[in-house]
């Protein structure tokens, strides 16, 4: 599956800065879709069944592209996947195509966890600081964990930089462990 949704979310990228579409307002097309395609069981059921012919997947289509104002590189993206059969991995796309994005555009998505909430002048320290250590902008998403006592931890991908409390003292631990 993952090489699936890698490919054509590559693709869909491929197409957004070969035309130079722009990014924002394409992700939104295709985000937009996908919560469509999640929240009607019926609409997959007609995209998903070999017995409805392709002509007919694709009038429903370009009736729904119609109605919300969806750019033809999109529904010419969801016709692929349609005639494809892919249109099933369509969320798992939508959601390697954003980090594709990212990734062309030079941004990093950081998910910080702080015991509070931190002000402007942190969150912007914050930032400044996973910037310089990625060499990336930082696209960050904030919330409250409860179970630390104090300090924040930042996860970006599978990396996690300890910065609380809790991970600092058990640092204090390790080394004093380490020394006796």
């Amino acid at each position: 599956m993952a090489s699936v949704t890698n490919t054509y979310a590559r693709a869909l990228a491929d197409v957004v800065f070969d035309r130079r579409l722009d990014a924002a307002k394409t992700l939104g097309e295709v985000q937009s879709l996908a919560e469509l395609v999640g929240s009607s069981r019926e609409l997959r059921e007609v995209w998903e069944t070999p017995s409805i012919t392709a002509e007919q997947k694709r009038g429903v289509l370009d009736a729904i592209a119609a109605r919300q104002g969806i750019s033809s590189e999109v529904r010419n993206f969801l016709a692929v996947l349609i005639d494809h059969r892919r249109i099933n991995f369509f969320s798992e796309i939508v959601k390697q195509f954003e980090q594709e994005l990212d990734s062309r555009l030079g941004f990093v998505e950081a998910e910080i966890g702080s015991a509070r909430e931190l002000g402007a002048a942190e969150r912007t320290a914050l930032e400044s600081e996973i910037s310089k250590l990625t060499g990336k902008k930082v696209r960050p998403r904030y919330f409250r964990e409860a179970s630390l006592l104090g300090g924040a931890v930042v996860r970006i991908g599978s990396t996690i930089y300890d910065g609380s409390l809790s991970g600092q003292l058990e640092k204090i631990r390790e080394t004093i462990a380490l020394g006796s």
